[in-house]
């Protein structure tokens, strides 16, 4: 997968493969340490060049009331999932949804 780790690199709590979009999905469990915040998501980019695949950023909370503690903390370009409703995901990049990115240049 051409992830190259160092052992003395902090990884994420939990690292998925999902296959089908050929992602890594890098999630941290805020009950562990706080939130993929701008420093982590940069820590967390630097632990994770050298990987050939798609890089998710994900932080996981056990409730809506718990993610507010945080929110201010959440650093864009990184996805929410949130226990008590866990079908749904909450994007920190509304850029995402408004268009395909592969159109973005005809937008100007």
């Amino acid at each position: 997968m051409g992830v190259e780790l160092d052992p003395h690199g902090k990884m994420p709590d939990v690292v998925v493969y999902y296959q089908k979009q050929d992602w890594l999905i890098l999630i941290e469990a805020v009950t562990s340490h706080g939130p993929v915040n701008l420093k982590r998501h940069n820590e967390l980019k630097q632990l994770f060049q050298f990987s050939s695949k798609g890089l998710v950023f994900m932080t996981a909370f056990p409730s809506r009331k718990e993610m507010t503690r945080y929110l201010a903390e959440i650093s864009w370009e990184t996805e929410v999932w949130v226990a008590d409703q866990p079908d749904h995901l909450i994007h920190f990049n509304g850029e995402r949804f408004l268009g395909p990115y592969e159109n973005r240049e005809n937008l100007s």
